[in-house]
C-alpha cells in the first residue's frame, strides 16, 4: 500500500497530463474544423453572390438592348423583340435558380439589397416587354438600377469581409449618361 501512495502523485500527474493533452487536441481540432467550414461557406457564398450578379446583369443587358430606342443617345445595340423576349425568359430562369442559392447562403442585408436590385431591373424589363410605357425620364429608372447594384455589391463585400474602399459605379455612370445626352 505504501508503494501505491508514493506512486500516486506520479500517476495523477500522468492522468492530468493525458487529460490536458486530449482536451488541447480536441479544442485545436474543433477550431481547425470551424476555420475550414468558415472558409468553405465563404467560398460558396462568394460563388452565390457572383452568380446572382451575373444573372441579374444578363437580364438587365438584354432589357437595355430591347429599350435602346427609348433612350436617346444609347450605346446599347438594339435587339429584335422576339429574340429579346426569348433571351429575357432564359435569363429569368437562370436568375430564379441562382436566387435560391443566394437565399440559402447570403446574409440578410445582402439578400435584401439583391431584392431591391432585382426589382429595379424588373422595371426595365417591364418596359422592354411593353408592359409599361416609357417614363418621362428613363434616366431616373436606370439610375435606380445602378444605385441598387452598388448597394448589393456594398452589402456583399461587407458580408465577405472584403476591404479596399468603394467600388460604386452609379455616380460615374450617371455623369457619363448626362454628358452623352444632346
Amino acid at each position: 500500500m505504501g508503494t501505491l501512495l508514493t506512486q500516486l502523485p506520479a500517476l495523477l500527474g500522468v492522468l492530468v497530463g493525458t487529460l490536458g493533452t486530449i482536451l488541447a487536441t480536441s479544442l485545436a481540432d474543433r477550431a481547425r474544423w470551424r476555420r475550414s467550414q468558415s472558409i468553405r461557406w465563404d467560398e460558396r457564398r462568394l460563388d452565390a453572390y457572383v452568380e446572382y450578379a451575373h444573372a441579374i446583369k444578363e437580364s438587365h443587358a438584354v432589357a437595355l438592348r430591347m429599350t435602346a430606342d427609348h433612350r436617346p443617345g444609347s450605346h446599347s445595340h438594339p435587339i429584335d423583340r422576339e429574340d429579346g423576349l426569348a433571351r429575357l425568359a432564359e435569363a429569368d430562369a437562370r436568375r430564379t435558380i441562382v436566387w435560391e442559392n443566394l437565399l440559402l447562403l447570403g446574409d440578410e442585408p445582402t439578400v435584401a439589397a439583391a431584392a431591391v436590385w432585382r426589382d429595379a431591373v424588373w422595371q426595365v424589363e417591364r418596359l422592354a416587354r411593353g408592359i409599361v410605357d416609357p417614363p418621362p425620364d428613363i434616366a431616373v429608372m436606370l439610375t435606380r438600377v445602378n444605385e441598387a447594384r452598388d448597394a448589393y455589391y456594398r452589402m456583399a463585400r461587407r458580408s465577405l469581409g472584403v476591404r479596399g474602399g468603394s467600388v460604386e459605379q452609379s455616380s460615374a455612370l450617371q455623369q457619363r449618361f448626362s454628358t452623352d445626352q444632346p
